[in-house]
């Protein structure tokens, strides 16, 4: 970054680390411990759309690397949905006890489709979780920021969130996970598969 840059403000981007994915499994029992809130066993990754053979290709292989794994809950081991917003959402599901797996289904296919040219176009990756009451809550980690923030959508048809569940568990998993400071970052995924 040069002294320009500093001057009319520019920042340089965060590189994603994908591997914080991986706090996920022990920031997971602190949400327990603090929250309530279990594993579901759904995660997905959500990017910009794609169309094209080298989209499929990916997906093919991401589906392969994946179908080589028989431990997981019924189904196909990654599903591909699009959204009403025009984002598409690989989808992985285990059975919530697996969450280690989940994760590392979810930095496959955050790096398949990283290393065929399809960085740019992911936003972000979310694991979800429920508690006894039925809430919903997910963890949602964005991709150019390397960053997770809590979002909690409350049960309804309007769109809305529980704000003060989502601070509750910012500051439980603030030595867990890499947290968004940005507030205006934490943006809601609504309707996101695992919800």
């Amino acid at each position: 970054m040069g002294l320009l840059d500093i001057l009319l403000g520019r920042t340089k981007p965060v590189a994603p680390d994908l591997d914080q994915l991986f706090a996920l499994p022990s920031a997971a029992v602190t949400l327990q411990a603090a929250a309530g809130f279990t594993a579901t066993g759904t995660g997905a990754v959500c990017f910009a759309t794609v169309e094209g053979a080298a989209f499929e290709q990916t997906h093919r292989e991401v589906q392969a690397l994946l179908d080589a794994d028989t431990d997981r809950e019924g189904g196909p081991p990654v599903e591909l949905r699009r959204d009403d917003y025009g984002y598409s959402w690989l989808v992985s599901r285990r059975s919530p006890e697996q969450l280690p797996e989940l994760v590392t289904d979810l930095h496959a296919v955050n790096s398949a489709m990283e290393v065929n040219g399809f960085g740019p176009q992911l936003l972000c990756s979310l694991a979800g979780f429920t508690d006894d009451a039925g809430r919903a809550l997910a963890l949602v980690y964005l991709y150019k920021r390397g960053t997770f923030y809590p979002f909690a959508p409350l049960p309804g048809a309007a769109p809305r969130r529980d704000s003060a569940l989502e601070l509750q568990v910012r500051a439980a998993l603030a030595n867990d996970l890499r947290i968004e400071q940005d507030l205006s970052r934490w943006f809601p995924v609504w309707g996101a598969p695992g919800l």
